[in-house]
Protein backbone atom coordinates (compact mmCIF):
# COMPACT_ATOMS: atom_id res chain seq x y z
CA UNK A 1 0.00 0.00 0.00
CA UNK A 2 1.53 3.51 -1.15
CA UNK A 3 2.26 6.23 1.50
CA UNK A 4 1.71 9.79 0.56
CA UNK A 5 4.39 11.75 0.95
CA UNK A 6 4.13 15.71 2.26
CA UNK A 7 6.89 17.81 1.05
CA UNK A 8 7.52 20.92 3.26
CA UNK A 9 10.43 22.32 2.18
CA UNK A 10 9.97 26.20 1.39
CA UNK A 11 12.79 28.76 0.45
CA UNK A 12 12.12 32.40 1.05
CA UNK A 13 12.54 34.35 -1.62
CA UNK A 14 13.55 38.54 -1.33
CA UNK A 15 16.77 39.04 -3.55
CA UNK A 16 14.71 41.58 -6.13
CA UNK A 17 12.25 42.84 -6.99
CA UNK A 18 9.71 43.60 -10.05
CA UNK A 19 7.86 46.71 -9.86
CA UNK A 20 6.29 48.64 -13.24
CA UNK A 21 9.29 51.31 -13.17
CA UNK A 22 11.40 48.71 -13.26
CA UNK A 23 9.65 46.35 -16.32
CA UNK A 24 8.80 48.92 -18.59
CA UNK A 25 6.71 48.72 -21.64
CA UNK A 26 8.65 46.26 -23.60
CA UNK A 27 8.53 42.65 -22.79
CA UNK A 28 10.57 41.40 -25.39
CA UNK A 29 13.45 44.03 -23.47
CA UNK A 30 12.99 42.92 -20.15
CA UNK A 31 13.44 39.36 -21.06
CA UNK A 32 16.85 40.45 -22.80
CA UNK A 33 17.78 42.12 -19.55
CA UNK A 34 16.47 39.28 -17.46
CA UNK A 35 18.74 36.58 -19.55
CA UNK A 36 21.84 38.71 -19.51
CA UNK A 37 21.71 38.99 -15.98
CA UNK A 38 21.63 35.17 -15.99
CA UNK A 39 24.78 34.97 -17.93
CA UNK A 40 26.32 37.18 -16.16
CA UNK A 41 26.04 35.37 -13.11
CA UNK A 42 26.75 31.99 -14.53
CA UNK A 43 23.55 30.57 -13.47
CA UNK A 44 23.48 26.85 -14.71
CA UNK A 45 21.53 26.67 -18.38
CA UNK A 46 20.35 30.17 -18.44
CA UNK A 47 18.98 29.27 -22.15
CA UNK A 48 17.42 26.22 -21.12
CA UNK A 49 13.32 26.53 -21.53
CA UNK A 50 10.67 24.12 -20.73
CA UNK A 51 8.51 23.38 -24.67
CA UNK A 52 4.72 22.62 -23.97
CA UNK A 53 2.71 20.97 -26.82
CA UNK A 54 -0.20 19.63 -27.14
CA UNK A 55 -0.07 16.08 -28.61
CA UNK A 56 -3.13 14.01 -30.01
CA UNK A 57 -4.18 12.27 -26.72
CA UNK A 58 -2.00 14.37 -23.59
CA UNK A 59 0.45 17.72 -23.09
CA UNK A 60 3.97 17.13 -23.20
CA UNK A 61 6.74 18.92 -22.17
CA UNK A 62 10.61 18.73 -22.39
CA UNK A 63 13.76 21.18 -21.67
CA UNK A 64 15.32 22.65 -25.27
CA UNK A 65 17.58 25.85 -25.78
CA UNK A 66 16.63 28.93 -27.08
CA UNK A 67 19.31 29.71 -29.53
CA UNK A 68 17.67 33.21 -30.42
CA UNK A 69 15.05 35.77 -30.02
CA UNK A 70 13.95 39.31 -31.27
CA UNK A 71 10.35 40.98 -31.41
CA UNK A 72 9.58 38.25 -33.94
CA UNK A 73 9.59 35.51 -31.30
CA UNK A 74 12.02 32.64 -29.52
CA UNK A 75 13.77 30.50 -31.88
CA UNK A 76 15.01 26.47 -31.17
CA UNK A 77 15.96 24.18 -33.23
CA UNK A 78 15.21 20.44 -33.51
CA UNK A 79 14.44 17.31 -35.77
CA UNK A 80 11.16 17.36 -37.23
CA UNK A 81 10.06 14.34 -37.32
CA UNK A 82 10.32 14.49 -33.41
CA UNK A 83 7.50 14.04 -31.11
CA UNK A 84 7.75 18.09 -30.54
CA UNK A 85 7.87 19.08 -33.95
CA UNK A 86 4.98 16.46 -35.08
CA UNK A 87 2.97 17.87 -32.18
CA UNK A 88 3.56 21.30 -33.49
CA UNK A 89 2.20 20.36 -36.78
CA UNK A 90 -1.16 19.13 -35.72
CA UNK A 91 -1.21 21.85 -33.18
CA UNK A 92 1.14 24.97 -33.62
CA UNK A 93 0.37 26.16 -30.07
CA UNK A 94 3.27 26.33 -27.58
CA UNK A 95 3.98 27.34 -24.23
CA UNK A 96 7.88 27.87 -23.04
CA UNK A 97 8.97 28.75 -19.45
CA UNK A 98 12.58 29.85 -18.35
CA UNK A 99 13.27 29.55 -14.53
CA UNK A 100 16.68 30.80 -12.88
CA UNK A 101 16.42 29.66 -9.60
CA UNK A 102 19.41 31.72 -8.26
CA UNK A 103 17.65 34.92 -9.12
CA UNK A 104 14.37 33.68 -8.25
CA UNK A 105 13.43 34.73 -11.87
CA UNK A 106 10.43 32.60 -13.98
CA UNK A 107 9.40 33.53 -17.42
CA UNK A 108 6.30 32.20 -19.23
CA UNK A 109 5.86 32.70 -22.84
CA UNK A 110 2.56 31.80 -24.60
CA UNK A 111 2.47 31.78 -28.42
CA UNK A 112 2.61 29.81 -32.12
CA UNK A 113 5.26 28.32 -33.50
CA UNK A 114 6.25 28.50 -37.27
CA UNK A 115 9.03 27.44 -38.94
CA UNK A 116 12.23 29.60 -39.32
CA UNK A 117 13.86 30.00 -43.20
CA UNK A 118 15.97 27.63 -44.42
CA UNK A 119 18.70 30.10 -44.77
CA UNK A 120 17.91 31.08 -40.62
CA UNK A 121 18.35 27.23 -40.03
CA UNK A 122 21.48 26.86 -42.24
CA UNK A 123 23.00 29.61 -40.74
CA UNK A 124 22.91 28.14 -36.93
CA UNK A 125 23.51 24.90 -38.31
CA UNK A 126 26.77 25.52 -39.84
CA UNK A 127 27.46 27.22 -36.56
CA UNK A 128 27.27 23.95 -34.27
CA UNK A 129 30.11 21.51 -33.61
CA UNK A 130 30.81 18.95 -36.55
CA UNK A 131 29.87 15.84 -34.02
CA UNK A 132 26.89 17.72 -33.13
CA UNK A 133 26.05 17.96 -37.02
CA UNK A 134 26.46 14.31 -37.61
CA UNK A 135 24.18 13.54 -34.52
CA UNK A 136 21.48 15.00 -36.59
CA UNK A 137 21.99 13.10 -39.49
CA UNK A 138 22.14 9.66 -37.29
CA UNK A 139 19.51 9.94 -34.55
CA UNK A 140 16.03 9.37 -35.64
CA UNK A 141 14.49 11.44 -32.54
CA UNK A 142 12.34 10.12 -30.85
CA UNK A 143 12.28 6.84 -32.40
CA UNK A 144 12.81 3.45 -30.87
CA UNK A 145 16.23 2.05 -30.71
CA UNK A 146 17.46 -1.52 -29.43
CA UNK A 147 20.23 -0.30 -27.35
CA UNK A 148 22.41 2.18 -26.47
CA UNK A 149 25.74 0.26 -29.03
CA UNK A 150 23.31 0.37 -31.73
CA UNK A 151 22.87 4.56 -31.61
CA UNK A 152 26.31 4.52 -31.14
CA UNK A 153 26.80 2.32 -34.25
CA UNK A 154 24.47 4.99 -36.33
CA UNK A 155 26.99 7.81 -35.33
CA UNK A 156 30.30 5.75 -36.33
CA UNK A 157 28.74 5.10 -39.83
CA UNK A 158 27.72 8.59 -40.54
CA UNK A 159 31.53 9.70 -38.79
CA UNK A 160 32.75 7.75 -41.66
CA UNK A 161 30.04 8.70 -43.92
CA UNK A 162 31.30 12.41 -44.09
CA UNK A 163 35.40 11.94 -43.10
CA UNK A 164 36.31 12.53 -46.43
CA UNK A 165 33.77 15.90 -46.58
CA UNK A 166 34.81 19.35 -45.50
CA UNK A 167 31.35 20.43 -44.29
CA UNK A 168 28.72 18.23 -42.94
CA UNK A 169 25.44 19.51 -44.80
CA UNK A 170 21.89 20.38 -42.79
CA UNK A 171 19.39 17.45 -43.37
CA UNK A 172 16.08 18.73 -44.48
CA UNK A 173 14.78 17.32 -42.06
CA UNK A 174 16.10 19.06 -39.16
CA UNK A 175 15.61 23.12 -38.46
CA UNK A 176 14.44 25.78 -36.21
CA UNK A 177 10.77 26.75 -35.12
CA UNK A 178 10.15 30.23 -34.04
CA UNK A 179 7.41 31.15 -31.19
CA UNK A 180 5.40 34.08 -31.63
CA UNK A 181 4.30 35.25 -28.21
CA UNK A 182 1.07 36.61 -28.09
CA UNK A 183 1.90 36.64 -23.82
CA UNK A 184 4.53 37.20 -21.45
CA UNK A 185 4.19 36.91 -17.85
CA UNK A 186 6.86 37.15 -15.43
CA UNK A 187 7.73 36.26 -12.21
CA UNK A 188 9.90 37.89 -9.53
CA UNK A 189 10.00 35.86 -6.00
CA UNK A 190 9.19 37.59 -2.98
CA UNK A 191 9.09 37.69 0.85
CA UNK A 192 5.73 35.99 2.28
CA UNK A 193 4.77 34.27 -0.89
CA UNK A 194 3.31 38.29 -2.29
CA UNK A 195 5.61 37.82 -5.58
CA UNK A 196 5.54 39.84 -8.28
CA UNK A 197 3.84 39.04 -11.51
CA UNK A 198 3.87 40.80 -14.15
CA UNK A 199 2.12 39.67 -17.58
CA UNK A 200 1.80 41.28 -21.24
CA UNK A 201 -0.52 40.81 -23.45
CA UNK A 202 0.23 41.42 -27.08
CA UNK A 203 -3.23 43.27 -28.64
CA UNK A 204 -4.12 43.51 -32.39
CA UNK A 205 -2.14 46.58 -33.05
CA UNK A 206 0.84 44.76 -32.22
CA UNK A 207 1.40 46.89 -28.91
CA UNK A 208 1.58 45.14 -25.51
CA UNK A 209 -0.74 45.66 -22.45
CA UNK A 210 1.12 45.15 -18.81
CA UNK A 211 -1.25 43.91 -16.27
CA UNK A 212 -0.09 42.98 -12.98
CA UNK A 213 -1.07 39.67 -11.50
CA UNK A 214 -1.99 38.82 -8.19
CA UNK A 215 0.16 36.15 -6.56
Amino acid sequence: MSQERHLHHRVEYGRATLLEEEAGEDPIALFGRWLDDAIADNLPEPHAMALASMGPLTISCRIVLLRSFDTKGFVFYTNHNSRKALDIERDPRVALTFFWAGHERQVRIEGKAEHVSAEESDAYFGSRPRESRIGAWSSDQSRPVNDRAALEERFARWTDRFKDEQEVPRPLHWGGYRVRPVRIEFWQGRPNRLHDRLAFEQLRDGEWLRVRLQP
